[in-house]
């Protein structure tokens, strides 16, 4: 793509990379493990090489690391490139294979195969699924290339905001070269949500504006900075709308054929390293699981008003809510609080003194997809991380919202965005020194550990009162839900409107909601079920160790030891606990 200032080397580049020199990041790797192996630094040495081009060619991705060499960059988003990094891919995965393993350490050997696992992962995703093809993500990523640079107090609000300009003044050439991606139908439903986070994205380019020229005391803001800023944002603003047009021209033509198919479904899956199990037997799981849940939720219900019908109690749960949204997000800020404080009394889990989280109103380009809440993970680099919790007020303006942040569900979903959920479980897993586990972000133990949070602090004594469980057994029969969904759905056996009845129907939830849930899944295949899935798995491997440890198990060293190996899949973690990798946290 054409960068504002052409007469720098293109990102990624040898002398760019050189030039800048990660901003002084010093890239971390295991230390040497006692029985080193001949291989072991060659190995680090490919992950490093790998890692390196894939940060330097993605600026907007060095950012959220921390990484910020090329704040004031976007990243190339041409179809060339997207081929071209398929190919490096490709070489890359030759090149790991050929390490024998008999030369690695322990240690290495674990590494080795999980970067064999996420770059292949990746490979299947990028060469033979090619959502990117069929869906354009311009709008959004330009979004999400700002996102950070706004929320993140990394630097002086004046720098922050001198990238953001970079970016903007990039934005119409950017544009330009997303759409060189679309070489396949585009999908229908898709491309609504690009017009929907199109038609978003000025108002938030207007709350930036509008951040540098009444800043907060004491931090100024240049006149110069500030004229450059406007002009970049005029400037994009009619490029996002001549995108708007491009996709709109798509609009009524395209096919939307989302559904990836029992094979390739299957094939997703196994590479997923899901234990062995398949669609099926995952199903199975579901159906299972919906069943125990409302079940749960009756039984809380009773014990809540005994003898009224299960809609009544529900509606009298979900009419307990704050009265404004600013109301709500300073009760989701009080939910997270307590439950830090819970965890460390009752010593659960380490928590470092020095992470920070932050809940914020979620950016109106996003809430078309983000119906109700989300987290964004500290960047690894930053001198001072920190994680953004966002929170949805409303989509389309749906006057039922706020019924959706009653106080019990800000309970149960601040124990699982926050504490001991994903806000903990990332700010912890940014701290190992592995550059494969800094890219692995498997969703069966990130969102399997959000929601076994929920049980776990229950067990434990935190909210469990019946209104409280009302609102874990709604939330499991949610992620119930998921697990039937995105099988049917990607089998080919549901609709995007059967699948939003089924939603309905099963959480109570408001169809606007419900839907933006389900057309999320159509492009995520195997990423929603992963919620429950992941909790079931987590449960059982805690079993095991309590098996298999006896009187040497300790619920604090065995939540300790997940958090340290960072976001891998259940069957790696399983491995790590039995002693290959690096099987602890430093004390």
């Amino acid at each position: 793509m054409t960068h504002a200032r052409v007469d720098t080397p293109t990102p990624g580049s040898p002398a760019e990379v050189t030039d800048r020199q990660f901003a002084g990041v010093e890239l971390s790797r295991p230390d040497p493990a006692p029985d080193a192996g001949p291989r072991d630094e060659a190995l680090y040495d490919l992950v490093e090489a790998r890692f390196r081009a894939v940060v330097a060619d993605d600026p907007p991705q060095a950012t959220y690391l921390g990484i910020h060499a090329w704040d004031d960059r976007l990243d190339d988003p041409s179809r060339d490139r997207a081929l071209a990094d398929i190919e490096r891919d490709r070489r890359h995965l030759t090149a790991v294979e050929a390490i024998d393993p008999a030369e690695l350490s322990a240690a290495a050997r674990f590494e080795r195969d999980l970067e064999l696992h996420h770059v292949a992962l990746s490979l299947y995703r990028s060469d033979v699924i090619r959502t990117w093809e069929r869906r354009s993500t311009g709008v959004s990523d330009l979004g999400d290339a700002l996102f950070p640079l706004f929320t993140r107090d990394f630097a002086p609000l004046s720098d922050r905001l001198a990238s953001i300009a970079g970016r903007l003044e990039a934005a119409p050439a950017y544009l330009t070269a997303h759409r060189s991606r679309a070489a396949q139908p585009q999908v229908r439903s898709w491309l609504q949500i690009e017009i929907n986070a199109a038609m978003n994205l000025p108002a938030f380019l207007d709350e930036i504006v509008a951040a540098g020229e009444a800043p907060p005391p004491g931090i100024v803001v240049g006149d110069a900075e500030l004229r450059r800023l406007r002009r970049a944002v005029d400037a994009a603003k009619p490029a996002i709308f001549e995108h708007v047009d491009w996709v709109s021209t798509h609009l009524d033509d395209e096919a939307d054929d989302w559904a990836l198919g029992p094979e390739r479904y299957a094939e997703l899956l196994r590479l997923r390293a899901f234990d062995g199990l398949d669609a099926d037997a995952i199903l199975e799981i579901g159906w299972e699981q919906l069943e125990r849940n409302h079940a749960a939720r009756r039984a809380a219900a009773a014990e809540l008003e005994p003898g009224a019908p299960l809609p009544a109690v529900l509606d009298r749960v979900k009419e307990d809510h704050p009265p404004t949204f600013e109301g709500a997000l300073e009760a989701y800020r009080t939910a997270m609080r307590r439950a830090r404080a819970h965890l460390i009394e009752h010593d659960l889990v380490g928590v470092p003194d020095d992470e920070r989280v932050e809940v914020i109103a979620t950016p109106t380009y996003l809430r078309g997809v983000l119906p109700f809440a989300a987290y964004f993970q500290p960047a690894r680099w930053d001198p001072a991380p920190v994680g953004v919790y966002v929170v949805t007020p409303a989509v389309e303006n749906h006057p039922g919202a706020l019924r959706e942040h009653y106080y019990a569900s800000i309970s149960n979903t601040s124990i699982h965005e926050a504490y001991p959920g994903h806000h903990l479980q990332l700010a912890i897993a940014t701290r190992h020194p592995s550059l494969t586990r800094a890219q692995v972000n498997a969703p069966e133990f990130e969102e399997g550990w959000g929601m076994y949070s929920e049980q776990m602090m229950r067990e434990e004594g935190f909210d469990d009162g019946p209104a409280f469980r009302i609102a874990l057994a709604t939330d499991a029969i949610w992620r119930a839900a998921r697990i039937v969904l995105d099988i049917r759905m990607h089998r080919g056996e549901l609709s995007m409107d059967e699948a939003t009845a089924f939603l309905v129907e099963q959480t109570g939830f408001e169809e606007p909601n419900a839907f933006a849930e389900v057309r999320r899944y159509t492009y995520t295949p195997t990423y929603n079920l992963s919620y429950l899935l992941g909790k079931v798995l987590l449960l059982g491997l805690r079993d095991e160790e309590r098996r298999r440890l006896g009187d040497g198990f300790s619920l604090r060293a065995f939540h300790d030891t997940l958090l340290w190996n960072g976001s891998l899949p259940i069957s790696f973690q399983r491995r790590a606990l039995r002693g290959e990798g690096r099987p602890a946290p430093p004390a």
